[in-house]
């Protein structure tokens, strides 16, 4: 599937990035969160096959069938420092084909962008990484300390056959590793033509994917049932959708509002931090919901027939939860249920933090500058969660830095798990070129 737009005259890890990232999306690694998905043996198979081919080796490790995860270690100048973490997953969300303008698993390039299910989320990284190391060995350039390249299996189900599967079962592999970088961060945000402010995730908030259950009394649909499980559920589900948590400002979201009031030259308000939110364009909602806890009902289940009254009804809901914020979300979750309705888990993952600081943020700093002067880099929370959560048990730091320029007119927020999702060719060599600047100062 060789590269047909917009070609030129490229060297090294420009010359490959487009084209690994077209090939990859054209791999189906949908996960519907049941194991009915083809998983990624394929693409990670793809992916070892690509490191072997230049020398480095591979480590292929499967929880289950086709739940499939490649580990590499490339070694660099200074062994006695630890080694820095690169991971991506290979997993993507269902797409339907459908209501797309181009095949979601094509990895057609239109309109300067490579289309498909994974562009953005984030086969898009996965390919910068590949490139980078893949010319960074056919050179001889070691980086200056060793880097873990992960890429993973079943991150958009929470990483059980994942990281939390490698985290658990294959610690030695990433134990000595200090600081991690991934996805859905380095991301620009146009302040105006020749100024760019480039995000940093070093925060997530935790996720409560809970499963409610209402218990009454079974009847005729006639009768009248003072302990109706539907009626009960139905009310608490229509409580938690309902409610609006306060706002808390956590220190990664406080310093990004400032920020942004610095570079737009508007005063910072802490009585309406919400007043910020219009500046930030398609990006606003990802970044409103970091402003406060959240809760989202998102599947109902009770019944079977119109005239019979079930003796039980269930709930699945989406919570979220900032930093330091855990107690405070579930004390509130639970007087809002009431005391008729139980909760269980489906997936409960922590809030992870961590500081806008030192030699790794630096790095990340002076690479994008050198590659957009324009540049400037600031700390931000992510409302989804990512395989940080995983890593965060091993004592890692982590970052999201997976560098994209970005046109300002793209929304680039309603590309994750969105329809027609697709990465500027730009800002896929962009990338590149940031990356392999940040290896060499990292």
């Amino acid at each position: 599937m060789p590269e047909t737009e917009g070609s030129g005259a490229l060297s090294g890890a420009e010359a490959e990035v487009v084209d690994l990232c077209r090939e990859l999306i054209a791999i189906d690694t949908s996960n519907y969160g049941d194991m009915s998905g083809p998983g990624e043996r394929e693409a990670a198979e793809y992916v070892a096959g690509k490191l072997d081919e230049v020398g480095i080796e591979p480590r292929v490790l499967e929880s289950a069938p086709g739940r499939t995860s490649v580990i590499a270690r490339i070694p660099g100048e200074d062994a006695s420092r630890a080694p820095l973490l690169v991971h991506g997953h290979l997993d993507v969300v269902p797409a339907d084909a459908a209501d797309w303008t181009h095949d979601p698993f094509s990895g057609e390039i239109a309109d300067g962008c490579v289309w498909g299910r994974g562009a953005v989320d984030m086969k898009d990284m996965d390919a910068m990484a590949l490139a980078v190391f893949r010319e960074r060995v056919r050179s001889g350039r070691r980086p200056p300390r060793d880097v873990v390249l992960a890429f993973l299996a079943d991150e958009e189900a929470g990483g059980t056959y994942g990281a939390q599967w490698l985290v658990a079962n294959h610690p030695e592999l990433f134990a000595d590793c200090s600081e991690a970088i991934s996805e859905v961060g380095g991301f620009s945000l146009t302040v105006e033509d020749n100024r760019r402010l480039y995000l940093i995730e070093t925060a997530e908030k935790g996720i409560a994917w809970m499963r409610l259950k209402a218990r009454g009394t079974a009847g005729h649909g006639s009768m009248v049932n003072d302990d109706n499980a539907v009626t009960e559920l139905a009310e608490a589900v229509a409580r938690l959708g309902r409610h609006e948590f306060p706002v808390r400002l956590t220190k990664t979201v406080r310093t990004f509002l400032e920020e942004v009031c610095d570079a737009f030259g508007i005063p910072f308000d802490e009585e309406d931090p919400e007043a910020v939110l219009s500046r930030l364009g398609p990006i606003a909602g990802m970044i409103g919901a970091t402003l406060r806890n959240t809760l989202n009902p998102t599947v109902l289940e009770g019944g079977y027939k119109a005239n019979v009254i079930p003796g039980s009804a269930g709930a699945q809901v989406d919570g979220r939860f900032l930093p330091g914020m855990e107690e405070e979300f579930f004390a509130e979750v639970d007087r809002l249920l009431g005391p008729n309705v139980e909760r269980e888990f489906i997936h409960h993952l922590p809030s992870v933090e961590t500081d806008f600081e030192g030699g790794l943020v630096s790095a990340m700093a002076r690479a994008l500058e050198e590659e957009d002067p324009g540049s400037r880099a600031v700390p931000y929370c992510l409302s989804g969660g990512t395989d940080a959560k995983s890593f965060q048990r091993l004592g890692i730091r982590n970052y999201g830095f997976a560098p994209l320029r970005l046109p300002p007119e793209l929304n680039f927020s309603g590309m994750f798990h969105g329809v027609d999702e697709r990465v500027p060719v730009d800002a896929l060599r962009f990338g590149a070129r940031v990356l392999d600047r940040f290896i060499d100062m990292s």
